[in-house]
């Protein structure tokens, strides 16, 4: 299950996010598996993350976290630019 959340500034420094690596994708579509859990800051975009369970939409200011073992599509509306971690 993907979890979806809004952080505080001060949530956002506390773990770090703005050292984090940042991942950028044009418009596009994919089929992805999380081998690891990503942990993720999206700055900029719009996607479409689709699953068996159905279809997660995910945009500026949305603190993710895709668990390990998760099978997806990702249907990228406008370009994305993220932080990641993976664990």
């Amino acid at each position: 299950m993907i979890l979806q959340e809004q952080l505080t500034d001060n949530q956002i420094e506390e773990l770090g996010i703005r050292q984090w690596p940042i991942w950028e994708k044009e418009i596009s579509r994919f089929s992805y598996v999380y081998e690891e859990e990503e942990l993720c800051y999206f700055l900029e975009g719009i996607v479409v993350i689709e699953t068996e369970q159905g279809a997660t939409t995910i945009k500026k200011g949305d603190y993710i976290t895709f668990p390990k073992g998760l099978s997806c599509v990702w249907d990228i509306k406008e370009p994305v630019r993220k932080h990641y971690l993976f664990r």
